[in-house]
């Protein structure tokens, strides 16, 4: 007889199960390998709208001259991009106004302890239709505005028509700052048009000649009137110089102090090239 005993049946079948094992471990530790390999090479942003461009920018630029990096990029409002930093959905949050002391107490009693890169400077234009001879407001004139005790044109300066006051709506860093430096915490009256961004707010008042609203300097368009505030135009260097009433600063956010690819890339938006990339994108270069 040619056939194998039931005990060389079995060790054989025992010698190919434990082929199969070694092969899914192999398999699983490689597996293992490559997507630690892949996340750490990983970035997602998110946040600020006003930052959402230069944002993007960088990230394109880092990625051409980083292949093994990929940086994913999104526009979601500057509390969103706090609260991701915070509940761990995103490497960086963009904001465009500072963390609340309340944001700052639910991350440390998460075990969290934010860390702020500042990436640009950047200040808030009053603008009107391009047709509105409007040219200069005070900051208490945009106050009365914006909380509904000044409803006409002609009250301040320009035609016999009434106010379309266009405003952020109160997600956005832009809306919180310019609450703080122009509202003084009133209310925004209750007919203003709301908008989820920057450019929302630039084609609301391109297209009507009685609309008012604000917006980051880096989205100025020649459809667009900027007006002065208390006499002071808002450029490079009155923002850089603090003489324009109505500036900020733009962050970038982290979980802690930035390490590996994180750090690359913040290190990179606060080099010449990554400055030189902020300037081209209508923000005032920290350095």
């Amino acid at each position: 007889m040619t056939g194998k005993t039931p005990g060389e049946k079995t060790m054989k079948k025992l010698l190919e199960i434990g082929k199969l094992i070694v092969l899914s471990m192999f398999i699983a530790n490689f597996s293992l390998c490559s997507s630690s390999a892949g996340a750490g090479e990983k970035i997602s942003i998110t946040g600020s709208t006003t930052a959402l461009p230069v944002a993007q920018r960088l990230a394109e630029d880092y990625m051409e001259r980083h292949s093994e990096v990929s940086i994913s990029v999104a526009g979601t409002g500057s509390g969103d991009g706090i609260r991701a930093i915070i509940d761990g959905s995103a490497d960086i949050g963009n904001s465009s106004r500072d963390m609340k002391d309340k944001e700052v107490k639910l991350a440390l009693e998460k075990g969290i302890k934010p860390a702020k890169q500042v990436i640009a400077l950047d200040c808030i234009v009053p603008v009107v239709n391009s047709d509105n001879p409007v040219t200069d407001l005070k900051i208490e004139q945009l106050r009365g505005i914006y909380n509904g005790k000044i409803r006409n044109w002609k009250d301040v300066g320009g035609n016999d028509k009434p106010i379309v006051t266009v405003s952020r709506d109160s997600s956005s860093g832009t809306f919180e700052v310019w609450q703080e430096k122009i509202l003084y915490k009133d209310k925004v009256r209750p007919d203003a048009q709301l908008q989820a961004s920057n450019g929302a707010v630039a084609q609301a008042v391109s297209g009507n000649k009685y609309a008012i609203g604000y917006l980051g300097i880096g989205y100025l368009n020649s459809n667009l009137k900027a007006l002065k505030v208390n006499g002071v135009k808002a450029s490079f260097e009155t923002t850089k110089t603090k003489v324009y009433p109505i500036f900020r600063e733009l962050f970038m956010f982290t979980r802690g102090e930035p390490t590996g690819p994180v750090k690359a890339f913040l290190d990179f938006v606060k080099s010449p090239k990554g400055q030189k990339i902020v300037r081209e994108e209508g923000f005032v270069a920290i350095n």
